[in-house]
Order: structure tokens, then sequence, then C-alpha cells
């Protein structure tokens, strides 16, 4: 086993967050074996992305982009163990209120060089570590994967417990392993501002394979089990996904990521769960040796049963590094609209703003 690669897990698991382009934190305390850090962002920007809660479809506002602050803990306890706990909470500084804490975050886990790494909470699914290689931009990215992905294990899954290691082949490349279990539930899903369904959710799996050699990787994941859907009842709710890479994002040069998912009940439309859905996301970016990195991705979901588009989204964005905590970013995106049923008024969107890594 390569302990250099289980060591990479640990490192991304206390992170600020998975696949970020600049993960920041703040180390407190190191002492006898034992780690305290604080890092996550404060992401604000002025558009129109929620103008159809506002009074008019050309209502602009300031609006927050996924914000987050968490808390890092790292413990050597001997043997070549070394265990981590993290929390992190999504911040609603703008509205206020009761809810000006939400939990994203919430794990234990447990690493070891030659044995790999467990975690137990809500964490980031093995599945994202192949359908998250699009989901880089900080304006406009990944819609699909977030369809009610806590309780589906698609983002961040929920009441996880997940086990991951890594075999390194030398100049042949590496491959990670990973699988995860989440065991039953009941949960109120709101899957918009008028529409919620109490979902039953049966023991569900997943595992993903992760290959890289040099500046490539090949990816697959798949995510099974049974739901009781309040909106069409008991289902098989399952994904394959697959997907690749070449570069890495936000360093100097080029990033390309591909994701391609078919699905069964995992993606949905008006709180009503697809029978058959096929999502892709495409993503190419270039990064400027002066910080300045530019993209352009696609996004869409397809209805298989009724060989029509649900959406179809695509937006060219720009990110500056002004120093490595202080981002500026700017994107438009594009609404190619659905078809046939979905097809609806096109609602392109804007945003302008900045992000500070704490």
């Amino acid at each position: 086993m390569d302990m250099t690669m289980n060591k990479k897990l640990l490192a991304v698991a206390i992170s600020s967050a998975a696949f970020a382009s600049q993960a920041v934190a703040i180390e407190l305390y190191n002492e006898d074996g034992t780690t305290f850090s604080v890092g996550g962002h404060v992401s604000v920007a002025v558009g129109d992305v929620n103008s159809s809660d506002r009074q008019g479809d050309d209502d602009i506002g300031i609006e927050s982009v996924s914000p987050r602050i968490n808390f890092n803990v790292t413990h050597d306890i001997g043997n070549g163990f070394t265990a981590d706990a993290k929390g992190e909470w999504a911040l609603n500084y703008l509205d206020g209120g009761e809810n000006a804490f939400t939990t994203r975050l919430g794990y234990l886990g447990l690493t070891h060089d030659d044995f790999g790494r467990a975690v137990a909470g809500t964490q980031w699914a093995p599945y994202y570590s192949v359908s998250g290689v699009a989901d880089m931009p900080i304006a406009f990215a990944n819609d699909f994967i977030y369809d009610d992905h806590g309780n589906l294990g698609t983002g961040r899954g929920e009441e996880m417990l997940s086990y991951g290691n890594s075999v390194d082949f030398g100049e042949a490349g590496t491959l990670n392993l990973g699988v995860a279990w989440q065991g039953r539930k009941v949960d109120d899903v709101s899957y918009t501002s008028t529409v919620s369904f109490e979902n039953e959710y049966g023991n569900r799996a997943q595992i993903a394979l992760n290959y890289s050699i040099a500046d490539v990787t090949a990816n697959y994941a798949f995510n099974t089990g049974d739901v009781n859907f309040g909106s069409v009842g008991s289902q098989t709710a399952e994904s394959h996904v697959l997907s690749a890479t070449y570069g890495s994002y936000g360093k100097e040069g080029i990033y390309l990521a591909g994701v391609y998912a078919m699905n069964e009940y995992m993606n949905s439309s008006s709180g009503i769960a697809l029978e058959e859905t096929t999502a892709v996301e495409l993503l190419a970016s270039y990064a400027f040796s002066n910080s300045i990195n530019v993209s352009v991705n696609y996004e869409a979901v397809e209805d298989d049963k009724e060989s029509a588009t649900v959406y179809s989204t695509s937006a060219l964005q720009a990110e500056y590094n002004f120093t490595s905590n202080f981002v500026g970013f700017a994107g438009y995106e594009f609404d190619l609209q659905g078809s046939g049923t979905y097809k609806d008024k096109a609602d392109d969107k804007w945003l302008i703003g900045a992000r500070y890594y704490l």
C-alpha cells in the first residue's frame, strides 16, 4: 500500500472542501500529536440567480455563494493510526434569523497508512469522487448530483459509513477504492419552495473506483438502494456514473473533466422522481500564470422515458486570485432550456462576486 496516498486521503478529509481548488485553513493548535484548525469561506455576489424569488424577473440583489465555516481536529493515537473529526456549517448571514447555521458536514474518521480510512457521519460520499470532478467553478457548477444528495449519497451523504484505500502501482498509476453504506431513514424532502414529500429510504450502498496516472484520471461509481417516494411509491433508486479528467483545476494550464451518469429515480422534476434519466456534465478551464482562470461548462439531464430534455445549461466564467485567500469571480449561465413538457421560459443568470477563504 502507498503510505503517501493514504496520508493524502486524511489531508483531503480535514481540508475545507472536497475538490476545492484552494483549501485554506488556519491552524490554531499543533502539539503532542494533536492539531486544531478553522477553515471555510465567506462568499458574496451581486446577481440575479434568485430573481424569481423577488418581485420582478429583472431584479438583482446580493447572493450568498455557498459560504461555510468548519472546525477540524486530528490526533495521533499511535500504532500508525490517526483520528480526525470535522464539523462544517453553512452560513446564512444575509437573511439572519433562527437558521443562521445549517449542518453541511459532521464526521469522525480513522486513518492508517496500510489499512486505509474509515469515516462515520455526514461526509462527502465516495460517489462524489467520481461525479464531482466537474463541480469546480465558484459561480455555476454541477446541479444534478445535488438532487436529494444527502439521502441518496450522491454529494454529501448523511448518516454514512465509508471506507477507502489505495494501491500504488508506481509508474503505472494509482487505484483508489471507496465503499459506503447508509441505513434506513424517513425524511421530509423539499424539492421546490412549494413542493415537498415524505420519503422512506431503505439501506443504501455505493462503490467508487478512481484510477490516476500522470495528469489523467478515469473513474466509476455505482449507487443503489430502495426508496418509497411520496410522489411515485416504492422504487429502486440507483446510478452508474463514469468520469474522466485531465490536469488540475486552478493550477496553471488546462483542466478538462467529463461526467456521464445513467440514473433510475435519482433525478426529479417539480418533486416527481423520474424513472430513467441520463445526466452529462462537461468542463474545460484554463489557468494563466497571472492567476486568471477561465472556464466553460455544460450540463444537461435527459428524461429517457419521455425522450425529452429536463434542463440544459452552459456557463462562461472567470476567477482571479488577488491573493491565496481572496478570489474574485464572475459568471454568466445560459439557460438552454428543456424540451417537450419541460420546455419553459429561458432564465439566464449571472453573478459577480468575491470569496474570502478563512
